[in-house]
């Protein structure tokens, strides 16, 4: 997936945790892409001005395009890549509380930890002699 490689996606943090992060950095226009808690498989651009953070919800179209969702009447914007998306934004006048400005990278060990192949595979692991078989028997 294409936001994997963005430093400012912080991959399935909760709203809690993100506005956490945002606060700390207290600048406007300081922003952080997230994985949504609602909707599976779209994200939240979150955005912070004046102590608030506000979170705008990023769809993906069958196409492969990115777009905010946004309110009735405001025609939508489809974008190639999340990067595009963020260029765009980084304007001023496009319809978010603030222009973004100010990139929140994670910390490397933030995503790595929750995409790790550390677990082993169960399916693959050699058991041996210590096998135990659990379900009884018909």
């Amino acid at each position: 997936m294409e936001h994997m490689d963005l430093l400012f996606y912080h991959g399935p943090i909760t709203r809690e945790r993100c506005e956490e992060i945002l606060t700390a950095k207290g600048k406007d226009g300081s922003f952080l892409i997230r994985e949504s808690e609602t909707i599976h498989g779209a994200l939240c651009l979150c955005v912070y001005k004046k102590k608030v953070v506000y979170t705008y919800r990023i769809l993906q179209t069958h196409s492969g395009y990115y777009t905010l969702q946004s309110s009735a009447g405001v025609q939508e914007k489809f974008f190639k890549t999340l990067g595009d998306l963020i260029h765009h934004y980084k304007k001023r006048n496009q319809g978010l509380a603030t222009r973004l400005r100010h990139s929140v990278k994670r910390k490397q060990t933030d995503l790595e930890s929750v995409i790790s192949d550390d677990e082993p595979d169960y399916e693959n692991v050699d058991v041996g002699d210590d096998y135990v078989e659990v379900l009884p028997e018909n």
